[in-house]
């Protein structure tokens, strides 16, 4: 199976790790994933600091090396929601539940264009030792760390927080 999966996986925390290694799963040893990472210029519009995109990409590929996997994969620049998902012939999309609605809507155009839709594999959230989702927000905020472990308040930044994964 041809899987696609992306975002801008900044921090890379243990929910995109969930998230990528289930599109190997699926993948199985005989397909491909295609993996869409974030341009600078479209992450920017998240509301806390991005890293640049060729750490994001190393980042990436050191993970993906870390899985040992014999399956063909490739990294590709989206630089909007959609990528090439909308054109590219591929058999499911991996998403999280925050992610969904946009899988959802990969597959309105797709049916506009007369493509084929694609499954839609979803991912829950992982949660963090509070009981809240991992996100790369409340990773920068400094109120947990890579894994969702807490960190002392007195070592964190002062922010508002949200639920975002």
């Amino acid at each position: 199976m041809k899987i696609m999966v992306g975002g801008t996986f900044d921090p890379l925390h243990d929910g995109h790790r969930l998230l990528i290694k289930r599109a190997f799963d699926l993948a199985t040893p005989e397909g491909k994933v295609i993996i869409g990472l974030t341009s600078d210029s479209f992450a920017n519009r998240k509301t806390h600091p991005i890293h640049p995109y060729a750490e994001r990409h190393q980042d990436l590929v050191e993970f993906i090396g870390s899985l040992r996997t014999i399956t063909r994969w490739e990294i590709e620049e989206l630089h909007d929601q959609y990528g090439s998902t909308l054109d590219a012939d591929f058999d499911a999309l991996v998403v999280s539940e925050e992610t969904f609605p946009v899988g959802k809507n990969i597959n309105q155009k797709r049916r506009e264009r007369g493509k084929p839709c694609i499954e839609i594999h979803m991912i829950r959230c992982v949660l963090a030792e509070d009981g809240r989702w991992i996100s790369s927000t409340r990773i920068w905020r400094g109120e947990i760390d890579i894994h969702g472990r807490l960190i002392q308040k007195d070592e964190r930044k002062e922010d508002e927080s949200d639920d975002m994964c």
